[in-house]
């Protein structure tokens, strides 16, 4: 573990805001204690993370300071590339023999945010920078709902967008239309049905919560269903599941293909592994597509390469 020691700048972006509110009750303007952002990265995903950690600095209070924890999840001998990133804590989870290990990295970056001192984690993927009003929405209702996992909208930005610009965020605000996006301020409590939406692009905990579990599950390497697993076992395990109007997240525009090709691989191991635990397979509309390509066959135990 290494730490970047330079001191960092937070500007204080006050925003205008209606009175928030949970099912008619208001909400605390502030939440208290300590906030930490936990975050992703590989080589690849550098210049984004870049971007990611000034909107956070800049929508940072000076009365709530955020630490940062940045988890290096690509090879140790790119490990430096971390240090310039500006965070104020720098852990490394390299590659398993099967790929990335993102459950693992979660998990670290959680344990250390809470090391840390931190009273509430917000976990933001690689891609995507912080609204305006992410953090300050994410830790009101953490004050009106301690015991949930939160999770706040999120909209996929096309190419040439200035994401330093928040008043072009504002503009381009268009959440992904699956998953639920509250108005600014309330909070909608997930049904059981619900949990599968879960995503983890953007969400936050207290540390308390955190603390009780559940975990990701390690044993994922490589890419998909360890959230989808982590989902299942919030609700397994009975944790509320809050979706937060305001908390808007924004991810940055990167080449991609549906299906995706090059997590073939990840996407049936994975996903046998989720099935072996929960009884059903996930990500079955890029298996469906797998399968019309002709690169994977469905019978009576499930999902496999051709």
């Amino acid at each position: 573990m290494t730490a970047d020691d330079a001191a960092q700048r937070r500007v204080h972006n006050p925003v205008a805001e209606d009175e928030p509110r949970s099912n008619g009750v208001p909400l605390p303007q502030r939440g208290s204690g300590r906030t930490a952002v936990v975050t992703l990265c590989s080589v690849e995903r550098t210049d984004h993370v870049r971007h990611q950690l000034r909107s956070v600095r800049a929508t940072a209070a000076p009365a709530d300071p955020v630490h940062v924890v940045l988890v290096w999840i690509g090879d140790e001998g790119s490990l430096d590339v971390a240090s310039g990133l500006g965070a104020d804590e720098v852990l490394s989870v390299p590659p398993g023999t099967r790929g990335l290990r993102l459950a693992a990295a979660r998990n670290a970056g959680a344990d250390a945010a809470v090391a840390a001192g931190a009273s509430l984690v917000v976990f933001l993927d690689a891609d995507c920078v912080a609204g305006p009003r992410l953090l300050n929405s994410y830790r009101r209702a953490a004050v009106a709902r301690p015991d949930a996992v939160l999770c706040g909208p999120v909209t996929y930005l096309p190419p040439g967008v200035d994401v330093d610009d928040t008043a072009v965020l504002d503009a381009a605000t268009a959440p992904h239309a699956a998953r639920p996006a509250p108005p600014d301020g309330e909070l909608v409590v997930a049904g059981p049905g619900d949990y599968p939406l879960f995503w983890s692009l953007s969400f936050a905990l207290t540390a308390d919560t955190w603390r009780r579990g559940p975990r990701f599950d390690d044993r994922y390497e490589g890419y998909g269903g360890e959230d989808t697993d982590y989902a299942f076992a919030l609700r397994d395990a009975a944790v509320p599941l809050v979706w937060v109007g305001g908390a808007d997240a924004y991810h940055q525009h990167h080449a991609t293909s549906s299906p995706p090709w090059q997590h073939l691989h990840d996407i049936v191991r994975n996903g046998g592994l989720f099935a072996e635990r929960w009884g059903v397979w996930p990500m079955e509309g890029w298996l469906e597509a797998f399968e019309l390509a002709g690169a994977v066959r469905r019978d009576a135990d499930g999902w496999s390469l051709a």
